[in-house]
């Protein structure tokens, strides 16, 4: 089996995706993360640029990777400097690292527009700065930035741009799809013709961008043109339209390709680092990411759910488990009668094709989506709704009533409170709460009333409160959808709620909530 080694740049390409800022702590959390799964470098920043970075590896030396090695960015020489004297190349020693990747101009044009200086001093600022650098010591990755534009518009310069880093004892070349334009039949012929001439004992790399959409398919498409180092970020963070997602390289090089990438063993680890970073990126995660989107192996129609129960090849291109992902059956108008048994044995329910409970569970399902309601994302409001079909559910408390108002006063301070009052037990209990706005005051009123019946509500509390408008032509009398999502030490749980008014939607998604937290706990 072939080996590729995964280069990973999320510490710097990722961070300069909109929306991302990384902290020391994040960038060294994120480092043991990838060092966990076997990502075989990766590339911590660029010390010589900023004191975030020269920091990061500065705390990232006390740390013993087990499978990674760590490599420091930067560029080559500046013009009419002496590479010993550039400030960008000191920051490599400060860093304490073994390998370094520096970048260097292979395209004309950016030679003369952007470093303004002559094509032939180019090339001598490359070769300097590599033999500089094997002078310390240190492996030296040399990426040639807009490569394949270069290639593409004066194409003897751009080679002589690598044979000076090869010349000077690079120890490998990165060919870099800057702009991210590339089609994957002209890179795959561009690549084959790089490889021919300078593989062997110099490995060649690829580093693609997606701003044609296209990143996956090219960094595959080198690959299979010899290439044997691929660059990328985890969830294809970056800058524009990000670089190349390694969520989804890995395992189409690993699984269907039959190349190494990462140990066997960590493969089923992709998911969770996914999601993780997602998390540590403040970035939502894509549900219909390929192989680690909670979407990856979700199926909604119902002709779909009954072939994947006979056989899951009918519509999984992989098996879920193989990169730490699982299956989902969707519950939907959408739906057959096969998702509905399949929720109800998920939650411990007996129901069969023939039962008239799964019929009524569906009509009732098809009824409600109708009216705007959701299950997809609202498992827990979906479990009460079948039990209460089935009569397998009994109430916690009965609503005697509530009030909400909002008072705003003249320095513009808004001021929400609920009051309500329930029974539980044949016990009343008649309460107040403010809060930062009116479902949020209703939220902690209904817990606050709650409490002390139930002591575990304590421990809940909603993470995410999504409201959609699903008759826009309405106005203001349109209906609303309330999605709530909730969760405590152990799980989350989604609730829906639907209604022409955004307090009552709020309620019924605040009720499910609060019931099948107790429903989970098992309370009596």
């Amino acid at each position: 089996m072939k080996e590729v080694k995964i280069y990973d740049t999320t510490l710097r390409d990722g961070s300069q995706g909109e929306g991302i800022s990384f902290s020391v702590n994040d960038k060294i959390n994120i480092a043991r993360k990838l060092d966990y799964i076997g990502v075989r470098y990766i590339e911590g920043g660029w010390p010589g640029s900023n004191p975030k970075d020269m920091e990061f590896f500065k705390q990232a030396r006390k740390i013993k990777f087990k499978h990674s090695e760590l490599v420091a960015f930067g560029s080559t020489r500046r013009a009419k400097t002496n590479p010993a004297q550039d400030e960008n190349l000191k920051g490599f020693f400060k860093a304490g690292v073994k390998t370094v990747a520096i970048f260097g101009k292979t395209w004309d044009m950016h030679v003369a527009d952007v470093f303004k200086v002559p094509l032939q001093e180019n090339l001598e600022m490359i070769k300097d700065t590599v033999e500089y650098l094997k002078s310390k010591k240190l492996n030296v990755f040399y990426d040639a930035e807009h490569f394949f534009d270069g290639y593409k518009n004066n194409k003897e310069y751009a080679l002589e741009t690598l044979r000076a880093a090869v010349k000077s004892g690079c120890d490998a070349i990165v060919l870099c799809d800057t702009n991210g334009g590339m089609i994957t039949s002209e890179l795959g012929v561009i690549s084959r013709a790089i490889v021919s001439e300078f593989g062997g004992p110099i490995p060649i790399g690829i580093h693609t961008h997606n701003d044609s959409g296209m990143a996956v398919a090219n960094s595959i498409a080198a690959v299979e043109s010899g290439c044997s180092i691929v660059q990328g970020t985890i969830n294809g963070y970056g800058e524009r339209c990000g670089n190349a997602d390694l969520c989804v390289i890995i395992p189409n090089l690993q699984i269907k390709a039959g190349y190494k990438c990462l140990p066997d063993s960590r493969l089923k680890e992709l998911t969770e680092t996914s999601h993780y970073i997602s998390e540590v990126s403040n970035m939502k995660q894509q549900d219909n990411q390929p192989f680690v989107g909670r979407s990856a192996f979700a199926h909604k129609g119902g002709v779909h759910v009954n072939a994947v129960m006979k056989n899951p090849e009918t519509y999984e291109h992989v098996k879920p488990e193989t990169v730490g992902n699982h299956r989902r059956m969707l519950v939907s108008e959408l739906s057959g009668k096969t998702s509905i048994i399949l929720k109800a044995k998920e939650m411990e329910l007996d129901l069969s094709k023939n039962d008239p409970g799964t019929k009524k569970i569906l009509k009732l399902v098809q009824n409600l989506e109708n009216q705007g309601y959701y299950y997809e994302a609202a498992d827990a409001s979906f479990e009460l709704l079948m039990k209460k079909v089935l009569k397998k559910y009994t109430p916690f408390f009965i609503l005697e009533g509530f009030k909400v108002s909002m008072e705003k006063r003249e320095d513009n301070t808004l001021i929400s409170e609920a009051t309500i009052k329930v029974r539980v037990n044949r016990k009343e209990e008649h309460t107040a709460a403010e809060g930062d706005g009116p479902v949020n005051a209703l939220d902690n009123a209904l817990r606050k009333a709650l409490n002390k019946f139930y002591p575990t509500l304590s421990e809940m509390h909603l993470s995410d409160f999504k409201v959609r408008v699903l008759e826009e032509k309405a106005g203001t009398a349109a209906r609303v959808r309330v999605l709530i999502q909730s969760q405590d030490e152990k799980t989350s749980w989604g609730t829906v709620g639907v209604s022409e008014n955004i307090i009552e939607a709020s309620w019924q998604a605040l009720v499910d909530s609060v019931e099948y937290k107790l429903l989970k706990d098992k309370v009596k």
